[in-house]
């Protein structure tokens, strides 16, 4: 299957400043994640019309030109079952259909992938998937906030490991040419960074300021605010399984 990929410069904190833009297949081509109108994307476009219009998640960086292409190509826009409200929202369009596991959208099958945002979904078209926020060759995905659930966030990477994907297109970044080695690597932080959560609870730490000076060994300048919700992901994951207690804003060991 064809999957052609234009970078979108994005006014956000997202890994490389770009959002990727798909257009999949030629019978019934599907575009994903249009985050903005720009020459490059639109040139191809313009060579080959989507017939449908979906995004992996509602996040603002991915959703910027769903309407603008929508009535450029006469394509069909797609929405996530349960969250047609918060696609017209964040695209200022309401869907013309809405999906559901193992749906066809275009030559592409929906998978749920929830975590990075309640909303998330992957693509996948033969044996290669197009994962949004799910998972990025380089560094880490944000989880946290209200919209981030890190169990549900895991339980995603390992669905996606179990499918034997051979390759990879992320929202931010290059191509994944290694999905499995990828994906463990993703578990591996994430647990990795829950330990030290865990151990920063158990030295005595009460706080997520407390949590965060103990549980990071690098520079948080600019990005303190972020680590700090993941952090609080950490620890309603804990508190969930029973593991510490937390009401927002204290944690306490068990």
């Amino acid at each position: 299957m064809d999957v052609s990929c234009v970078p979108v410069p994005v006014d956000s904190r997202a890994p490389t400043g770009r959002t990727n833009a798909y257009l999949v297949g030629s019978e019934e081509a599907l575009l994903v994640d249009p985050a903005d109108q720009i020459a490059p994307l639109t040139d191809l476009l313009d060579e080959q019309p989507p017939s449908h219009i979906a995004v992996t998640h509602t996040h603002r960086d991915h959703v910027g030109a769903v309407a603008q292409y929508a009535d450029r190509y006469g394509a069909t826009t797609w929405a996530f079952e349960g969250f047609v409200d918060r696609f017209t929202d964040a695209t200022g369009r309401r869907p013309d259909r809405t999906y559901d596991a193992g749906d066809r959208v275009g030559p592409a099958t929906v998978v749920p992938t929830p975590g990075h945002a309640g909303d998330h979904v992957a693509f996948e078209v033969g044996s290669e998937a197009l994962v949004g926020d799910l998972a990025v060759a380089e560094g880490s995905v944000f989880v946290g906030g209200s919209d981030g659930d890190l169990v549900d966030y895991l339980d995603s990477l390992r669905r996606l490991l179990g499918r034997d994907f051979v390759r990879l297109h992320p929202g931010h970044g290059s191509r994944i040419d290694d999905p499995p080695a990828t994906i463990q690597r993703l578990i591996d932080h994430r647990l990795g960074r829950e330990e030290r959560v865990r151990s920063a609870v158990e030295a005595g730490c009460a706080t997520v300021e407390e949590v965060l000076d103990h549980a990071y060994d690098k520079d948080l300048s600019g990005v303190r605010d972020l680590a700090a919700m993941a952090v609080e992901a950490h620890l309603e994951k804990l508190a969930a399984e029973g593991v510490i207690d937390w009401d927002g804003h204290h944690i306490g060991r068990r």
